[in-house]
Order: structure tokens, then sequence, then C-alpha cells
């Protein structure tokens, strides 16, 4: 899927849809399939991605649409490949054999979701379980739509809609285009052998798209060219902490705490006193976490280690109130990042309701 984004073309992926719905010779014409996933599919995993994790439409649409039809287009094809070889030599097919396409193509998605958007596993799973939703819809909605564009596909309409909405509709495509030129042109600037920066830029594309391994080497790269790349070293402190290598991560972020114990908003500290919780070594954690608190009083994730940090150190009632604060401090958030603090606010409301309990 990486390949796909770095490489794809939407053109292409579009075509090798509709090619091998004729080729497959399926009682639907050769271009619904593309359709579904362009109207139905992909705008509806982007939908059902804002309601449950927190991205997707409105600003983020534009980007990663042409991103994702492209990684379904093509995952649809080549999961429909066995299908269409399973068709030919069994006249006809076995349904086991549609089920098994199905499957791929779903599991394809699990992988394009979590390269495009960037999510977790266990979000990306959960987004491509509910994908179901956009077409079932659009299977409903198919006879009202059916006679609405009958009308709309007249000439006229049709050229006046692109004539006004034709920018639009171009911009749509823009996400992927975007997206390969600015990585072309930091792969371009890597022939510089004393730019870390763009080693730091490829490191942050590939940990966006959990990438892991090629994030770490580029990662790594920056710092050999610049040692004191403190970005470099906070990205592969937590990529080792997420990986439970705890020992590379304190090395990283010490190394961090050394340079700037400011760095990126004093983030540097809620991270170590992460760190430090999963490690069981809460006095740290405590100590670490009450600076960044006296730093940034609202942050709700920073909040809720030091919640965890008080709780490992037995001081329940300190860390109900913290609980308290997370809670209130993600209610009270800016609109357009309550979605991503929510996670803490349902954390904090977890562990609030069994300090609770334990107290009883």
């Amino acid at each position: 899927m990486g390949a796909v984004l770095d490489q794809g073309s939407l053109l292409f992926a579009s075509i090798a849809v509709m090619a091998l719905t004729l080729v497959e010779r399926l009682p639907l014409s050769f271009y619904l399939p593309l359709i579904g996933l362009a109207i139905a599919y992909v705008p509806g995993i982007l939908l059902v991605g804002r309601m449950l994790t927190g991205f997707g439409v409105n600003a983020d649409f534009r980007r990663d649409y042409a991103p994702l039809l492209t990684c379904a287009a093509m995952a649809w094809t080549v999961a429909n490949v066995p299908l269409l070889l399973a068709n030919w030599m069994l006249r006809p097919a076995a349904p086991a054999a549609a089920v098994l396409s199905l499957a791929w193509f779903l599991i394809l998605m699990f992988f394009a979701v979590r390269t495009v958007l960037g999510t977790g596993s266990g979000q990306a799973l959960t987004v491509v379980a509910f994908s179901w939703i956009g077409p079932v819809a659009a299977t409903f909605l198919w006879g009202p739509l059916h006679f609405l564009l009958g009308w709309l596909a007249s000439p006229f309409f049709l050229f006046y809609a692109w004539y006004f909405l034709g920018g639009e509709i171009g911009s749509l495509g823009s996400g992927l285009r975007t997206r390969q030129n600015f990585r072309r042109n930091l792969e371009a600037a890597t022939v510089n052998p004393h730019d870390a920066e763009a080693q730091y830029q490829l490191g942050l594309i590939a940990q966006d798209r959990r990438q892991f391994s090629e994030a770490i080497d580029r990662f790594n790269k920056a710092i050999a060219i610049n040692p004191a790349e403190t970005d470099a070293h906070f990205q592969l402190g937590r990529i080792a902490r997420q990986q439970a290598r705890l020992n590379d991560a304190l090395s990283h972020f010490q190394t961090v705490l050394d340079q700037d114990d400011k760095h990126h908003q004093s983030e540097i500290l809620r991270e170590l006193g992460a760190l430090y919780i999963a490690a069981g070594q809460f006095e740290h954690a405590a100590n670490e976490l009450a600076t960044y608190i006296e730093r940034r009083p609202y942050d709700p994730e920073g909040l809720y280690y030091y919640g965890q940090a008080l709780e490992g150190l037995h001081r329940t009632p300190e860390a109900i109130e913290i609980y308290k604060r997370c809670v209130e401090s993600a209610s009270t958030a800016p609109r357009y990042i309550q979605r991503s603090v929510a996670k803490w606010s349902r954390l904090a409301q977890k562990q609030l309701r069994n300090a609770s309990n334990n107290r009883t």
C-alpha cells in the first residue's frame, strides 16, 4: 500500500477495475464496481472513521479521498483475480471462491486504512468491520439515485456541472498527487548528504503510515547527519515506547531532555512520564508529569498519565482529582481537537470508576 501511494495512479487503478469487470463478464455494468467504490465504499470508510475514531471527512476528505480510492481500487482488482481464475477453471466458480476474494479484499483494505489514514491496528480493524455501511446504504438508495442519475446524465447538465464544479471535482484527486510530489521532492533532497531535515520528513511519512522499520531507518540517518536533530530522537523514542523497547526509548528521551527540556511544547516530559509508568517507576513518572502539568495544565493525555502515576503510588484521592480534571479538560477542549482527546476522557472515566469502587 505504501508503494501504491508513492507510485500509483488513480486513472490506472480505475481502468484496472473496469477491465477486470469486463473480463469477468459479471452480470452488471462494467463501471458499476468502480462507481460503488467511489461514491459509496470509500466515502463510507471516511465517514465511519470520522464517527468512530475522529479522522475522515471535513478538512481531511480532500487529502485522503483519492489515495484511499486508489488503494481500494487496486485492492479490489487484486482480490478479484483469484475469482476470475476460479470462474475460468470451475465454470461456475464455487461460492467459496467469492467468499475468499471478499476476505482478501477486506484484509487489503485493513492495510490500506492503516497506511493512508495512519490509524492503529485496532482502529483500522474497526473501520473495515463497519465499512459495509456505505454499500448497504447505497443499495437501499439505488432506486431513487438511478432515477435521478438518469435525468442528470443529460449532456447539457454534465457540461454545466463540469463548468461550475470541475475545479472542486478535480481537487479530489489532488491529495494523491500532492503526497507523491512531496515525497519525490524529499527523495531528491536526500541526494544532499548533509540534509538531515529531508530524512526526518521522510521518517515522519513512514511513521504516519505505520511503517516503523522505514521510519526508524530514516530517523537514524537524520541523526547520523546531524546528532543534534532533536526531533528525530524524540520520534525514535516514541516508536521505541510503543514497541515496548523501554531502554531504547529512555536513551532517546534522555538525549532530547539534555538538548531541550521544553521540546515539542514540553511533550518530552509527558512521553518520559508515560515511559516510566510502563516501566513501573511511578515515582519518576510522577515527578516528570508534575512538571509537565505545571506547564500544560489542560492537556488531557498528560493529566491521564499523571493520574496513573499517582494511582501507582497509592495516592488514590489525588489520582481521582486528576482524573476529574482530565475529563473536564477533554470536555472543554476546542471542538477541532475534541475527538482526538476523547480517548483520554474515556480512559479517565474508567479509572475513576475503578478507583471509586476500590475506595468503597
